[in-house]
């Protein structure tokens, strides 16, 4: 992707003048509405153009969207303000946003969210559509998937002997593992949402059986945010966990006490998505982002330095990808049911209070 050229030390001085001038502006003895009006001119002179702007909802977490978004800049001249949190976080304030016109971009979280609430999202055709895996594409172009994203299971690795670690979905409800998962809230993490909808087509089992019985079986340790897996896993708080092979093979990398387990009976690989918000004020600024997200450089890049697989056909997969079993999953399905999984889980939340 190359060096990147950001401009926050031109920003940084023409907000220092900024605020100098407004400073001066309201200490001095001008009659109100003189200094109103300078205050306007000067804020207005300083202004980032509107055609040079966007406002992007984000649920990546800032080493993966920080990179993207300074290069998309650097390379475009837009301007973008960022919104970041978690998935179904974003996905409520990108709504919110939208009705004001103040949300162009919906940028992170399984593309089964983007379809469950896809009356949220335009249409909008890339200009890479014909180099994107075909798997996963939405019908009408609601969305457009950045990367594929398996999903695997990680333990620890002093506290738990290979020959114990869990191979196949179904091991994970051993009575030893009871209490000793660490799972993010699904109310905070679109990967949490993800495992549920993975285990309930593998199983064949309906939500109304499938999470109660997933639910006692983590013991009530539920965890904020998907953030938290991995570390706690490490350190011994919990002994297993669930997670994306991109986060696990970033912290094995970074020395953490875990290793990962592709689950024998197979896994989903559900990309995360980027689309545009109704309403965007920014529209045509949008687009360039969607175009630039699947674009090969982003594409390869986001490989070789988030641990993501490509949408793209043309980028070649790194051998350092272990091989995964990848299931046929129905994203039309898993967002059928998210309404009522989100139901089950707030009454057990519920009853646990």
């Amino acid at each position: 992707m190359g060096e990147i050229v950001f401009f926050h030390r031109k920003r940084s001085k023409i907000i220092m003048a900024l605020i100098t001038a407004v400073t001066t502006l309201l200490l001095s003895a001008c009659a109100q509405s003189d200094r109103d009006r300078s205050v306007d001119y000067i804020s207005e002179k300083y202004a980032v153009p509107k055609d040079n702007q966007l406002i992007v909802y984000t649920s990546h977490k800032e080493e993966v969207y920080l990179p993207i978004i300074r290069e998309f800049e650097s390379r475009t001249g837009i301007w973008v303000d960022v919104h970041a949190g978690g998935t179904a976080e974003m996905m409520r304030e990108a709504r919110e946003a939208s009705k004001e016109g103040a949300c162009d971009i919906m940028f992170g979280g399984g593309i089964e969210s983007y379809e469950a609430q896809k009356d949220l999202f335009m249409p909008y055709k890339t200009e890479s559509s014909e180099h994107l895996d075909k798997t996963y594409m939405a019908n009408n172009n609601e969305w457009t998937v950045f990367t594929e994203l398996p999903i695997v299971f990680i333990y620890n690795k002093k506290l738990v002997r290979p020959s114990e670690v869990p191979r196949e979905w179904k091991d994970l409800f051993e009575e030893k593992w009871k209490g000793q998962i660490a799972f993010a809230d699904i109310k905070n993490s679109g990967t949490s949402y993800t495992i549920l909808s993975t285990m309930e087509q593998l199983f064949e089992e309906s939500p109304e059986t499938l999470v109660p019985r997933f639910y006692d079986q983590l013991g009530d340790n539920i965890l904020s945010s998907s953030g938290e897996v991995i570390p706690y896993v490490s350190d011994g708080t919990y002994l297993i966990g669930i997670t994306l092979e991109e986060t696990a093979k970033k912290y094995i990398d970074l020395g953490y006490d875990i290793a990962l387990v592709y689950p024998k009976d197979g896994t989903s690989a559900i990309p995360d998505g980027c689309a545009m918000v109704k309403n965007a004020p920014h529209s045509y600024n949008a687009g360039k982002f969607l175009d630039f997200v699947v674009g090969y450089d982003t594409q390869k890049y986001a490989m070789d330095n988030f641990y993501r697989r490509p949408v793209r056909t043309d980028v070649e997969l790194s051998p350092d990808f272990g091989e995964a079993n990848i299931i046929r999953f129905s994203i039309s399905e898993s967002a059928a049911k998210e309404e009522k999984v989100f139901e089950i889980w707030d009454e057990l939340e519920n009853e646990g209070d």
